[in-house]
């Protein structure tokens, strides 16, 4: 805990950017081809650090690694001055008793020509010792000679090298990249061609399962409430709250959990839908406010028995969801059942009818969806909807703090933190949300490697991720992916990273870089959330503690 709180009140200053973030007057084309990203990232895209002269910050930033078995980078650039345009070169290492200099096939002083050109960096690996190092790549490069106006690019990798006799394969050469150029063109019609044909199959495929489902839709309507109403079926995968067997307080860092078999999550289920149950004749639905492929969530009214209507929120599904989206619609909209807080958004009724879609109904007093809040304070067409100060951030990210904190005392995980599952009205009063329907919502935030399930995966803890294990302390990681996204008025985390790198790019000891105008302070809050050990990380209450320190100094200055 000291040691945690010395760190908020301390500078925690990071030098991501090392390069000048400048417009180059759309003079250059810098870039690794599709070939070069292939090989490095397994991608099939290019990748451009400078574009028409426009400099890609995220790109620049990405640390590359270099697998011990290549040995050269090779970069793509091209002048768009008319003109050869001067440039010089350089190289340092970290530790040369593993990587020798690295050799360039271009000299370090010339000029970039107005023709696309490659040229390749050898990285020779020595053999002495096995190391990770560290290669910085500096170019600079003269856009005006008079004016002295350099624009300087810094690539970073990290080169393994292994201990005995290098094992590299054969480096290409600069031709050999340009001119695989055309074998990838000529892939690319080979795979046109047979995505037309897969496009052709699945049509067919589509028409079938249309035909199917218009005449089963009503019997798997009728299966799924009554499974939801009398829990008889034990296989059905009922989503109760994973309850936290703590041992001592909340800040013991390794709880355990007790599960519960099929049969006890449905039964739990069909309880807390017997107790919400309302007539659907008294919600009466307004207007859409969220949209996806099968989810809407509608603002509408509730008549109450004495007569009284009540704003609020509706979930629901259209009438082509599956059953297991619907059966997804009420697991995950009951985790929060019964929850009074001021910073928790629990479900106020459910309403299920014979072949209609359920209603979870939810109480309404002018809040929005906090990731679409965000994004409007940056995009709006009338300017910028509401500058969000840094006072104001730490205020929202204490009440979630606070709702969180509940939830643990209740011993319930949340699993998916995210701006996405909150809510915020005008006066910035923040409440958090279950995440019923954000996978069909938001469904850029979600991914798929490869299990069939659908995941968070730019906000999962590395153990979340890795092994599928969830405590307080990934909730705590997840929270700092919130953090940064309030900061950043809620842009995408790790952009640049392929969703089935994320678990490598973590293990390597990378995380999300410092936001603009983003106090040290903060950002260093963000970055114990991201410990790679979960005994590392700080409880909620430790969190608190902090960020209402920092919130202090903030106003004694305003």
């Amino acid at each position: 805990m000291a040691k945690f709180k010395s760190v908020c009140t301390v500078s925690f200053l990071l030098v991501y950017f090392t390069c000048i973030l400048n417009m180059c007057g759309a003079n250059l084309n810098l870039y690794l081809n599709q070939i070069e990203v292939r090989r490095l990232l397994g991608l099939q895209a290019e990748l451009f650090y400078v574009r028409d002269g426009v400099i890609n910050e995220y790109a620049l930033n990405f640390v590359v690694p270099v697998p011990a078995h290549l040995s050269g980078l090779h970069f793509t650039w091209q002048s768009l001055a008319g003109r050869p345009l001067p440039y010089s070169i350089s190289t340092t290492v970290s530790n040369p008793e593993a990587l020798a200099a690295p050799i360039l096939n271009v000299s370090d002083h010339g000029t970039v020509p107005t023709h696309t050109q490659t040229f390749a960096v050898e990285l020779p690996c020595t053999g002495t010792v096995a190391a990770e190092v560290d290669v910085l790549i500096s170019i600079n490069v003269t856009l005006n000679r008079a004016t002295n106006n350099v624009t300087r690019l810094n690539f970073k990798r990290i080169k393994i090298c292994l201990r005995g006799p290098p094992t590299h394969v054969s480096s290409q050469s600069e031709s050999e990249v340009v001119v695989g150029r055309t074998e990838t063109e000529a892939s690319s019609a080979l795979y046109v061609a047979v995505s037309c044909a897969c496009a052709l199959v699945t049509v067919f495929a589509i028409a079938l399962l249309a035909c199917y489902l218009r005449n089963n839709k009503s019997r798997r309507h009728g299966d799924m409430l009554q499974e939801s109403r009398n829990g008889s079926n034990c296989s059905a995968q009922g989503l109760a709250p994973a309850p936290v067997v703590m041992s001592g307080s909340l800040t013991s860092r390794r709880p355990s959990y007790t599960r519960l078999d099929h049969c006890d999550r449905a039964n739990d289920l069909q309880h807390r839908i017997a107790q919400l149950t309302i007539q659907r004749c008294r919600v009466r639905l307004r207007s859409v406010l969220l949209e996806g492929t099968f989810g809407r969530v509608y603002r509408g009214t509730y008549t109450e028995e004495e007569g009284g209507e009540e704003e609020v929120l509706v979930k629901t599904v259209t009438d082509h969801a599956s059953s297991m989206q619907i059966s997804l619609l009420l697991q995950e909209g009951m985790t929060m059942y019964s929850l009074s807080h001021k910073n928790i958004l629990s479900v106020l009724g459910v309403s299920i009818e014979d072949h209609t879609a359920p209603f979870l109904i939810y109480p309404h007093q002018g809040y929005t969806n906090l990731k679409r809040f965000l994004q409007k304070c940056k995009l709006c067409p009338e300017g910028v909807a509401h500058t969000l100060t840094t006072q104001e951030v730490v205020d929202m990210a204490l009440q979630v703090i606070t709702g969180m904190q509940y939830l643990h005392k209740k011993r319930l995980l949340h699993k998916d933190l995210a701006t996405r599952n909150c809510v915020v009205d005008d006066k910035l009063r923040v409440q958090i949300t279950d995440n019923a329907l954000s996978r069909d919502l938001f469904p850029a935030d979600y991914h798929c490697l490869g299990d069939n399930e659908n995941r968070p995966v730019k906000w999962l803890s590395i153990e979340s991720l890795t092994q599928k294990t969830f405590s307080t302390a990934s909730d705590v990681w997840a929270f700092g992916v919130l953090l940064w996204e309030l900061t950043t008025l809620a842009q995408q985390p790790y952009v640049e990273i392929d969703p089935f790198e994320i678990a490598a790019y973590l293990r390597d000891g990378y995380r999300l870089a410092q936001p603009v105008n983003c106090p040290d302070e903060l950002f260093a809050v963000m970055a114990y959330c991201w410990a790679m050990s979960a005994d590392e990380r700080p409880t909620f209450s430790q969190l608190l503690v902090c960020l209402q320190e920092f919130y202090a100094q903030l106003t004694r200055y305003v």
